[in-house]
């Protein structure tokens, strides 16, 4: 008959090897110690599958990169700008290097030259070689559509599982909606060396003088008339051996803007997305089976219209499962 002693044994041999394998796994997640690139934590585990994927999420060590020191800390409402650095150890996949985030996480990267905005799962530390906000893997600057130097916003988000999915599996998640140039441009004048923009104001602005227009000669409003490069009845009258100066604003032309066409009969509809490009809008409006309508700069996609709140309700379920999150119904009109 077996001792409680052998027992408790046996139990020790059989979880001292388990103990060794957890700790040896932890440590691949550290290299070496101290303050430089090689003393601290260096990357995300990727190897479980499903949520657990994320877990466990780690922050490590303070360490410093080219005479400059970080702190990683696990900040929820990160909103920076900065500039673009290139990671190669990311591969294909939408990933990145970030100083301080903890890893994984997952942020929002908005390129502050084309207002184009990605998401973007966040594996390593870095990047190791400069001081820039955020270092890109290859795919991630593909889908980006930007490279080293470019001027960024970078944003921590929590994403819905089935968007962490497509990046842990290495694939792009759908880009996010266009951020509005108008917001861009204020981003811009935040990036480091940018210098703020002196206020003008009308003691401070240089008088310009008024200079009065050319002349018009008979034989120059002759030419004009049978050309029919300004309307005749727009030209004003000349004096025999005379010139009398011409009203530019009322020699033009007036200008007939694009009639818009009428909306169809329904009460609402669904904005899935705005794009600041017309191709990238009409694929998006073919995937969703929606149409695009301009404004200003912008191209809106949208589908509809619909007679209910109940039938847009349901093409908006469908247009957020597309992955356009920010989606919502309008009225129509």
């Amino acid at each position: 008959m077996r001792s409680l002693a052998d027992g408790r044994s046996a139990r020790y041999a059989r979880l001292v090897p388990a103990l060794i394998a957890a700790l040896a796994l932890g440590a691949c997640g550290i290299v070496g110690g101290g303050s430089g690139p090689t003393g601290h934590l260096v990357a995300a585990h990727v190897s479980a599958p499903g949520p657990q994927g994320d877990y466990p999420v780690i922050v490590g060590d303070p360490y410093t990169v080219a005479g400059t020191s970080y702190a990683p800390e696990d900040v929820l409402n990160y909103d920076q700008v900065g500039y673009l650095a290139a990671d190669s150890t990311g591969g294909g996949g939408v990933t990145g290097s970030h100083h301080t985030l903890p890893l994984p996480s997952y942020v929002e990267v908005t390129s502050l030259e084309t207002g184009r905005t990605i998401l973007v799962r966040l594996e390593r530390r870095g990047p190791m070689n400069s001081n820039e906000l955020l270092a890109l893997s290859p795919g991630a600057l593909a889908q980006l559509d930007a490279g080293v130097g470019t001027p960024v916003r970078v944003r921590r988000v929590n994403p819905p599982e089935e968007q962490r999915a497509l990046l842990r599996a290495g694939a792009p998640a759908e880009p996010r909606m266009d951020t509005p140039m108008s917001l861009v441009e204020v981003l811009k004048r935040k990036l480091p060396g940018q210098a703020t923009p002196p206020v003008r104001s009308a003691a401070t602005e240089p008088a310009v003088p008024s200079v009065p227009p050319p002349p018009v000669t008979a034989a120059v409003a002759a030419t004009a008339r049978s050309t029919g490069a300004v309307p005749a009845p727009l030209l004003p009258p000349l004096e025999s051996g005379g010139a009398a100066p011409v009203d530019v604003a009322a020699a033009a032309p007036a200008f007939a803007p694009a009639s818009r066409p009428t909306p169809s009969d329904g009460a609402f509809v669904v904005q899935a997305a705005a794009f600041s490009t017309a191709d990238r809008a009409e694929r998006a409006a073919r995937t969703l089976e929606g149409e695009v309508t301009q404004s200003g700069r912008y191209f809106r996609v949208r589908t509809g219209p619909f007679a209910t709140r109940g039938e847009a309700e349901a093409s908006l379920a469908k247009v957020r499962a597309a992955g356009y999150t920010d989606a919502r119904i309008l009225t129509n009109g």
